[in-house]
């Protein structure tokens, strides 16, 4: 979880002992911290960030110039796909770069006067944040800076202003000047930091993209999709439900919970061994879940771990777990009495319940004793896998969190073995 944005004084103070402070001029004098996290027009000669890697300081001031063409401050002949791609695998191959690229969309989204530039530069912290984590003593930094866009239309709106008219004076004799754009062209500025916000919560506890295989520019076209378009993972299900009602409008379930789980049963995942618990291939799994975020299911399909493992990861990354945080304290209470536990799926609200229920139909169909001889799961290797994508523990103490775990995993069992699901057969 993350902990509550750091005030401005904080981040200040951050600044000062982790910025590597660049210096102008003859006399090589120092910049100062709020021009050093001012849009710049220019390239850098040295990274943003302290560090000694050699490596990292070289590639940091090639990045800002991929920064800086993906905002539309430099040319280049790379289109912004490309650009995006580009960056992020460098990012996504060398960690030490992460929390550098990160410094620099602040510092290029900060008294930026073209409105064009500071969107794209949103948009790429937006992608970025699909991909990798910034560090964790860089995180709060970040989310604080974040957190202060939640609400900034209007003030970005003034701030602009004010910095043109001051611009304009100042330059009024000039014959070079940067192209002013303050037409709001893109999305507001706040649902980039919205998104970016929610992002940033998510993937510092999920981490980022796993696998071997780089990033692509499928997943880069997604990345930025799913900011305007809400991918059907990591969404709550009220929102998964509402996207697919033109797609499906009858359906009382999510689409892509039914569809996966059909998969599995179609490729005879009842008869695999180690169902749920030998995980599919990641890169697949990964390719898999670009498919089925455009309502797509490929036909190509061979193993059933690759399904069965996006499956579970649907679960897990639900804004809010099948079974909401409110009803925890009361499953753990009652993971040893069948008829208390069966009590509780009955409170869940309607959308839960039913998605619950169709979970654990499906969880029945493999503890039937005659594919429990094939996949070597029986009903405790089912409940612990499966009970931590349904419940999730707040609790930060290592000891509350081991005593959890058991508790969690027995409720399981209890609604695997004992809760009437046959109302499901048939349902969509």
């Amino acid at each position: 979880t993350l902990r509550k944005p750091i005030s401005q004084s904080s981040m200040a103070d951050w600044a000062s002992k982790n910025l590597n402070m660049h210096t102008q001029g003859i006399f090589r004098r120092r910049i100062s911290i709020s021009n050093m996290l001012s849009w710049n027009g220019g390239s850098i000669k040295k990274p943003m960030l302290i560090t000694s890697n050699r490596t990292i300081k070289k590639e940091a001031c090639e990045m800002f110039k991929l920064v800086q063409s993906y905002m539309g401050d430099r040319h280049t002949r790379m289109d912004r796909n490309h650009v995006a791609l580009v960056t992020v695998t460098k990012c996504w191959s060398m960690q030490g770069l992460r929390d550098e690229l990160y410094i620099q969309l602040m510092r290029q989204t900060t008294d930026n006067t073209c409105y064009r530039s500071l969107a794209w530069g949103w948009e790429l912290m937006a992608i970025s944040l699909a991909f990798f984590s910034p560090s964790p003593k860089f995180q709060s930094y970040l989310e604080g800076y974040i957190y202060r866009h939640l609400d900034s239309d209007e003030n970005i709106a003034r701030r602009i202003k004010e910095l043109v008219d001051l611009k304009n004076k100042k330059n009024s004799k000039s014959r070079k000047k940067r192209k002013q754009n303050t037409e709001n062209e893109g999305l507001p500025i706040s649902t980039y930091a919205k998104y970016c916000y929610r992002k940033l919560q998510k993937v510092a506890v999920t981490g980022g993209k796993k696998g071997l295989r780089k990033p692509t520019v499928e997943e880069i076209t997604h990345a930025r999709n799913a900011i305007v378009t809400p991918s059907l993972f990591g969404s709550s299900l009220e929102e998964i439900m509402l996207r697919q009602q033109d797609m499906c409008p009858g359906n009382k379930l999510p689409w892509v919970q039914t569809q996966l789980s059909q998969q599995v049963l179609a490729l005879g995942g009842e008869q695999t061994e180690g169902i749920f618990r030998i995980p599919g291939d990641i890169d697949e799994v990964n390719a898999l879940k670009l498919q089925v975020d455009q309502w797509r299911i490929p036909s190509g399909l061979s193993d059933p771990n690759i399904p069965a493992s996006l499956l579970k990861l649907w679960y897990r990354e639900l804004e809010e777990p099948v079974i909401p945080q409110q009803f925890y304290k009361e499953c753990i209470s009652n993971y040893e009495n069948p008829d208390a536990a069966v009590a509780v799926v009955q409170l869940l609200p309607e959308l839960n319940r039913l998605v619950l229920c169709y979970l654990i139909h499906f969880l029945q169909i493999f503890a039937q004793p005659s594919n429990v001889g094939r996949t070597k799961m029986d009903v405790n290797n089912l409940a612990m896998v499966m009970a931590p994508n349904c419940l999730r523990c707040q609790s930060d103490d290592p000891r509350v969190i081991f005593e959890n775990t058991r508790k969690e995993m027995s409720f399981l069992r209890m609604l695997i073995v004992h809760l009437d699901t046959s109302f499901i057969k048939g349902l969509v």
